[in-house]
């Protein structure tokens, strides 16, 4: 005889199932490249990886940080984390956004155009040398 699963075992269950669901999208996967014991003027991408109107995403010491480059002749770095809630901002098709609760932050200045978040991004110092981009 199989035992059945109570009502209650069964909404904790799927309450937790969900609950990591959710997490996921506020998470920093491994989907970008992860740089270790990187200082000022070390490469952190080259600039043909940055797409002109877009970011490029790189995880430096552990942190997440967004290299863009809102047009052909300049380039900008922000940390990556919201400043709403602390979810990972990604790069989108109208700036930078956060997957977790919606907010938008412009490719070129790193303030936040679209709520909850009202705090800009920080930043972090980047600068084009030659045909790469490095930390300053």
């Amino acid at each position: 005889m199989h035992p059945c699963l109570s009502r209650r075992a069964l909404l904790v269950a799927g309450g937790a199932g969900l609950g990591s669901i959710a997490l996921a999208g506020c998470g920093g996967g491994t989907d970008v490249p992860e740089l270790t014991g990187v200082a000022a003027g070390d490469v952190v991408v080259a600039l043909a990886e940055v797409p002109v109107g877009s970011a490029y995403e790189v995880s430096i010491d552990g942190r997440r940080v967004l290299v863009g480059r809102p047009d052909e002749g300049t380039v900008v770095g922000y940390d990556a984390t919201c400043t709403h809630q602390g979810c990972n901002v990604r790069p989108a098709e109208d700036g930078l956004a956060c997957p977790c609760h919606g907010s938008v932050f412009d490719l070129a200045t790193g303030d936040a155009v679209e709520g909850p978040a009202t705090e800009p991004l920080a930043r972090v110092g980047v600068a084009v040398r030659g045909t790469d981009v490095v930390l300053t």
